[in-house]
């Protein structure tokens, strides 16, 4: 548009509202035109090559960078989280629903799952073989004939723990990703070893297995759909993402995939969702043209009437990646969000990659270009936590108003929700089957309009009551209305939610405090409220609008894997996952949100439970990376399965691996007493003295360290006191709050940042702890050791103090450290090599922090 100028002569003469006109000279128009054409706009999504090109992905970066995050919370979320989300729930969920339609395609003995025995390696991600079975360095990455061997110093450790010794230096390229240490190089090859033996067993059937196991899920599909030889599969797999085609035109569409984004911005996960679906559905329509022209070429003409179908309507479009990208947009992509401005953008994202693959066709009015879909009724503007979700919800609001007609009104607006979705349907059917050329188009788009409109307006007014306002007051409901702005899923989606609800519930909910957003709206009918914070509150809406066997992902903020605010939330969660996967991140060094600060974040992949069966619980290691890994961190992410209630119950422990687990099951089963039981009754002088801020060390010490304020001498700001009876107590509990054990605990159980009382006190111990003098000696030894390593450092804060304060640094002392973790690891029966790990733990992040724990 900016090649094509536009003169105004005289400039422009706007009229306002009021009468009155503005005039703006052409100079103004002219610099507008020059700024548009300093850029080169770019219809598809590849990656940008020049600073002044423009995509529709950036279109998103920007409205949510500078638009969405200040005013409600939500930010840019880039394609590696996007992705994992997104493939991770819909192709799961499509294998499920795909299995039910053709059961034999997924027999554990052949079937599909044949390819993870024959080709494991292929569905293991190249970071994970990187020196294994690839070289991940060459340019383009080679396969390697043998895997490079470690070296001696290396090797010498994998059967004897005490030759160890280099294993925290950093790793050659050859054998190690970028930052790994030969730590981490030998526990990826043990990873590899363990998940390609299990895939070469055959014991790889279910598709879950393949999020646990963090397999590359799309290649399997992609493989899948290639090299089965049955037609059924395909025709089952087709029809899992857009359910049956009409034999005709009179008949009404079957439901296909429906995927929902329900905070959705400007669209940045129904877009990944496009781009998961797109290959797929490429994939089934190949095939099926391979079916039907092997069919024609022996006679079979009659054969694959479903198929033939499909080509049919491919061939009324310009080409068969419009029709796709067409298809999934209208058929299986939907979205609300409380901005109006963000749906219109996302809308936009979608268009303009239909508008990529628009090519002229002749057959055509509108200069043979065929017109772009409306998808007004998929992406939709409201508040998703407002609104009636089912017909349940209609009927208690109904039954509060003692409305002895209420069941005739019950049954009317059933009714009228049914016809307006019928309406949708033929809506739908317009744009996906039959020819534009009908014209009918806008008339059904009016007259849906109009039924939406008649049903929205009479539930509006119900849920009015609900919140106490009278509909009859006309200025009072309205400015309800504008404030709350409802959303009620139960007649704007009603085919889908009678349905059953969405197959797929994916998205970043708002990072934002419920009390902030309380002067413009409130919520009702929500458990989770008193979690505090939006993002819990659309979690359980999710859960609430999602199918039986639905998927559900979201990426939220670190307190929900363990905040005691968070626990109903948790619950939830648990309650209605048949499994549940949860990866936890940190900001530091690098960070998901880049920009933000404290930007700790969750991610939750859960499969629906509606069933008594045991619900199963996964977990990884608290995510901390350098920056320029970021591009392989999801594919380096392993599992560990709980298989016991954790320390404390209810909380997602964020465990690294099976190791850990055991290790947390020891202590758990330790018995006896906690720090807490061991406490005195009143304060003494023999204390434990912990700062609250806590991130690669504890600091805690027996008596206050160094402080003081303006030259006063004191307590430290913020901190936590444990008393004790003897001094000998204190001591002891001094060198177990410095142990790399507690901190291993601290990072499983808290929120990485700050050390609660319930964290210090609830520790287990037992009476052989308290009573060990190696301990206590040891406990000495530390704190002397710390002293003499502090280094006093003065501040002068904003509002004019001046602070100096004793600074400890934790790894300057850690062999003592490593002392004391070698006699509680004899207390609580850990082996050589879960000793190993807590001594190591987050090794290369915490010896090379001191600074970086400053500056925090």
């Amino acid at each position: 548009a900016a090649s094509k100028r536009l003169t105004v002569s005289g400039g422009a003469l706007l009229t306002t509202g009021g009468g009155s006109s503005i005039e703006i000279p052409d100079n103004a128009f002219d610099r507008v035109f020059r700024f548009f054409d300093a850029w080169e706009w770019e219809l598809d999504d590849r990656l940008l090559s020049d600073e002044s090109e423009i995509n529709p992905d950036l279109l998103g970066y920007i409205f949510e960078k500078y638009v969405n995050q200040k005013q409600l919370g939500a930010y840019y979320t880039k394609p590696d989280v996007t992705g994992y989300i997104s493939k991770n729930t819909i192709i799961p969920f499509l294998f499920d629903r795909a299995q039910k339609l053709c059961a034999n395609a997924f027999d554990p003995r052949d079937g599909i799952w044949k390819l993870l025995r024959e080709q494991p390696d292929r569905y293991i991600y190249e970071a994970v073989r990187h020196g294994i079975t690839v070289d991940a360095l060459a340019s383009p990455p080679r396969r390697l004939d043998e895997p490079i061997e470690l070296p001696p110093s290396i090797a010498a450790g994998l059967l004897d723990v005490s030759k160890r010794a280099d294993w925290n230096k950093t790793a050659s390229a050859g054998c190690g990703l970028p930052t790994e240490t030969w730590r981490e190089v030998v526990a990826r090859r043990k990873r590899y070893e363990e998940v390609h033996a299990k895939l070469a067993a055959g014991e790889v059937t279910v598709i879950n297995d393949l999020i646990t196991l963090n397999l590359d899920i799309r290649q399997f599909a992609q493989d899948v759909l290639e090299t089965y030889e049955g037609s059924d599969l395909i025709a089952a797999f087709y029809r899992a993402i857009a359910g049956r085609i009409p034999e005709k035109s009179n008949e009404e569409f079957e439901q296909g995939l429906s995927v929902l984004d329900p905070t959705c911005g400007s669209g940045a996960f129904l877009f990944e969702a496009l781009n998961v679906l797109e290959p797929l559905v490429k994939k089934c329509i190949e095939r099926m043209q391979a079916f039907v022209k092997d069919a024609d070429h022996q006679g079979r003409t009659a054969t694959y009437p479903a198929f033939r179908r499909v080509l049919r309507e491919i061939e009324k479009h310009p080409n068969p990646e419009y029709y796709v990208l067409k298809s999934i947009i209208v058929g299986n992509l939907y979205g609300v969000d409380i901005m109006q401005e963000a749906t219109e953008i996302c809308k936009l994202r979608l268009f303009l990659k239909l508008v990529a693959h628009v090519e002229r066709d002749d057959r055509r009015d509108n200069m043979g270009l065929e017109p772009l879909p409306d998808i007004d009724f998929n992406i939709r503007a409201g508040n998703a936590l407002v609104g009636f979700a089912s017909l349940d919800e209609v009927k208690d609001a109904l039954a509060v108003r003692l409305d002895f007609s209420a069941g005739e009104t019950l049954h009317q607006i059933e009714e009228d929700a049914s016809e307006a979705d019928r309406a949708y349907k033929r809506f739908r059917q317009i744009q996906t089957v039959y020819d534009y050329k009908d014209g009918r188009q806008a008339e059904f788009k009016r007259e849906l309009r109009r039924r939406l409109d008649l049903l929205a307006d009479k539930l509006d007014r119900y849920l009015a009551e609900v919140y106490g306002k009278d509909p009859n007051k006309h200025k009072e409901f309205e400015a309800w209305r504008r404030s709350h702005q409802p959303f009620h899923w139960f007649t704007e989606f009603y085919g889908i939610i009678t349905g059953g609800g969405f197959d797929v519930v994916i998205g970043n909910p708002p990072w934002k405090e419920y009390a902030a957003v309380k002067k413009v709206y409130t919520v009702r009918g929500y458990s989770s409220e008193a979690c505090g914070n939006l993002h819990g509150i659309c979690t359980e809406r999710a859960l609430n609008l999602r199918s039986a066997n639905g998927r559900t992902s979201f990426i939220v903020q670190l307190p929900l894997a363990s905040s005691s605010r968070m626990s109903t939330v948790r619950s939830l969660l648990r309650e209605r996952s048949k499994e549940l996967a949860v990866i936890t991140f940190d900001d530091r060094p690098g960070k998901l949100f880049e920009g933000l600060q404290h930007c700790r974040s969750t991610i939750f992949v859960s499969q629906e439970q509606r069933s008594i069966d045991r619900s199963v619980l996964v977990t990884t290691r608290y995510q901390r990376w350098a920056t320029q890994v970021r591009e392989i961190l999801f594919a380096n992410l392993e599992f560990a399965e709980l298989l016991e209630e954790p320390l404390y119950a209810g909380q997602f422990p964020k465990y690294a691996n099976a190791l850990e687990e055991s290790i947390f099951r020891k202590i758990k089963q330790i018995g006896g007493k906690t720090v807490g039981n061991i406490l005195s009754r009143r304060a003494t002088k023999h204390f434990v003295f912990y700062q609250e801020a806590t991130q690669y060390w504890t600091k805690a010490t027996v008596g206050l360290p160094y402080y003081a304020k303006n030259d006063i001498v004191g307590a430290p700001a913020h901190g936590r006191y444990l008393y004790f009876d003897k001094l000998e107590t204190a001591h002891i509990i001094c060198a177990l709050l410095n142990s790399s054990l507690f901190y291993t605990y601290f990072i499983a159980y808290g929120d990485c940042f700050h050390l609660s009382d319930t964290l210090a006190s609830g520790f287990p111990i037992n009476k052989a702890i308290i009573n060990d003098a190696s301990l206590y000696r040891l406990g000495v030894k530390l704190m002397s050791s710390l002293e003499a390593n502090a280094e006093t450092k003065t501040i002068n804060t904003s509002d004019g103090n001046k602070i100096s304060y004793a600074e400890f640094y934790g790894a300057k002392s850690k062999l003592i450290i490593d002392e004391i973790d070698r006699v509680l690891a004899e207390h609580y029966g850990f082996t050589d090599e879960e000793l190993d790990f807590v001594i190591n733990y987050d090794i290369k992040y915490r010896m090379g922090s001191a600074e970086a724990e400053s500056d925090e």
